[in-house]
């Protein structure tokens, strides 16, 4: 009976990759880039720069990590060893309250899109059927988990390539019927490169690091995957270039293409826009479902990984009701952890109903707080590791990750609004303190 309850290793390096491309590229990308342009203009290409260059040595420190830690379960797992009990429970804690809040920023973002062609239809419907959906993918088998989400983020990929190409041929049609000085027009005039100056930059760097959170969702992998010894270091590498290159080229081609202005003023997503621009028929319509589909995505990896951390949570306490939760149905999956994590989609209902659409940025200013602590948290558990071996290279580098996140956080801190900061406030203060209670009841 205990060996069922242990989860099954029937993930690839090939769906790791792919599942950790789902939870990165989502609304962060289509929907929320409008708002980080609109935050600083053409400048925005500055912050997702610093943001790819975070990343990277986010991503690294990891990779460390992964291959120095025997039997990994998650991130806690993997911090634990360097950062001790309480800081293990806190980081799976907060990384669940991350995929929570996710889950319902990526609904509300798919609600919007499917919106565009179904303008009578309520937001709760559909948010119903994602979670529905959802489920069912998520409770069958962890292999029909990895195997649609390999399928759906290749799709998304897919868009932006093509994305890629249009935007290719629509600049050189520009530079062929002017010159490459009045190509780069868009991108100069109109206040300038910064129009917003260097605080616009900051401003936007909260849409950025919340666009690239979910790459470390790898870690969250580590229980289920074949040989993760060698897999996860092998996705991490053709993760990091990968993200950066989704997020910058395209960024740049539409900069070149479209005025910063009314990127920023879209209704729709910018990349809908480029496909109306080459004139294909339904080639609005196409994108749009892609677009669907790529949030479908992000929503499928988030209960995923919130479930498994729960998972993994409930699984070391003593109570009748964590351990009931925590029971793995017959395919060896967290059943009754999945359909709490789904449920959740439906607490994004009532929200959508007050808020509308000022619930995403809402949102997207919490996670952004969020995923810089995870990242922290990995990069210090990096940089304790680096210190035990005495490796200089490997410190410099999770060091100069933490200097940049405590910048990046000093510069959110300052243009976040207050009531965002006091409720992430408040919930880091429940996960921590709930942990001290806990202690105290065995």
């Amino acid at each position: 009976m205990e060996q069922n309850q242990a989860l099954k290793k029937r993930m690839t390096a090939r769906h790791i990759t792919m599942i950790a491309l789902g939870g990165a590229i989502g609304a962060g990308l289509f929907k929320g880039s409008a708002s980080a342009i609109n935050l600083a203009g053409p400048a925005v290409l500055i912050s997702y720069f610093i943001g790819g260059i975070v990343l990277f040595f986010v991503m690294k420190s990891l990779e460390k990590l992964v291959l120095k830690t025997e039997n990994p379960h998650g991130l806690s797992g993997l911090v634990q060893p360097y950062l001790g009990a309480h800081a293990a429970d806190f980081t799976d804690w907060v990384y669940w309250s991350m995929w929570m809040i996710n889950i319902i920023a990526e609904a509300v973002a798919a609600a919007s899109f499917l919106q565009l062609w179904f303008a009578q239809v309520p937001t709760w419907i559909f948010v119903l059927i994602i979670a529905l959906l959802t489920s069912v993918i998520n409770l069958c088998s962890v292999t029909l988990f990895a195997e649609t989400e390999y399928w759906l983020s290749f799709a998304k990929i897919s868009v932006i390539i093509l994305l890629i190409i249009f935007g290719i041929f629509l600049v050189g049609q520009m530079i062929f019927q002017t010159n490459l000085a009045h190509a780069f027009h868009n991108m100069t005039g109109d206040g300038g490169f910064a129009p917003h100056g260097i605080k616009g930059v900051m401003n936007s760097l909260l849409i950025v690091i919340y666009s690239y959170g979910g790459s470390e969702l790898i870690a969250i992998t580590v229980s289920e995957t074949e040989n993760p010894k060698k897999a996860i270091p092998r996705a991490i590498r053709g993760v990091i270039g990968r993200i950066v290159s989704f997020y910058i080229i395209p960024m740049f081609l539409l900069l070149l293409i479209y005025k910063w202005q009314t990127l920023a003023a879209s209704t729709s997503s910018p990349f809908v826009m480029v496909f109306n621009k080459i004139h294909l028929p339904f080639a609005a319509d196409i994108v749009n479902f892609i677009i669907i589909l790529a949030l479908f995505s992000s929503i499928n990896s988030g209960i995923y990984a919130s479930s498994r951390l729960l998972f993994f949570r409930l699984k070391q306490r003593q109570g009748k009701i964590s351990q009931r939760i925590a029971q793995l149905n017959k395919h060896q999956v967290p059943q009754r952890a999945v359909i709490f994590c789904s449920g959740t989609l439906y607490i994004g209902v009532v929200l959508t109903y007050f808020l509308g659409d000022r619930l995403f940025n809402y949102l997207a200013g919490s996670l952004s707080y969020t995923v810089l602590l995870i990242w922290a948290l990995i990069s210090a558990a990096g940089f304790l590791l680096a210190y035990r071996q005495k490796i200089w290279s490997e410190r410099l580098v999770s060091g100069t990750a933490l200097t940049a996140l405590f910048l990046i956080f000093i510069g959110i801190l300052l243009t976040n609004p207050i009531g965002v900061t006091i409720f992430t406030a408040i919930l880091y203060a429940l996960i921590y303190f709930s942990y001290q209670k806990n202690k105290k009841a065995h």
